[in-house]
């Protein structure tokens, strides 16, 4: 399973933006792949931890916790790293 976290706050147009190239590229995922991928929403209104790391950051998307990009989403470049994190969790 991969997760992908997509941290952003209610109102912000580039975490609505990244909000729909994260659904679009899930959606054209095989099938198989995008099964495996969980998205979760975080939102830095709603967590003081979240806001002190990442308010002048967001949005931020964390591929299994980790710092994957922020501010703008590549399409082509989530789509890699969720290929890939795809691969290397079915080798572990």
């Amino acid at each position: 399973m991969t997760t992908l976290t997509l941290i952003g706050k209610p109102a912000c147009h580039l975490c609505e933006v990244a909000e729909q190239i994260v659904e679009t590229v899930v959606a054209e995922l095989p099938a198989d792949v995008a099964g495996r991928v969980e998205i979760e929403q975080a939102s830095i209104a709603d967590d003081a931890d979240l806001y002190a790391t990442w308010w002048e950051k967001i949005p931020v998307v964390l591929i299994d916790g980790e710092l994957h990009a922020h501010w703008r989403v590549s399409a082509d470049r989530l789509r890699s790293a969720l290929l890939a994190a795809d691969t290397e969790g079915a080798s572990s």
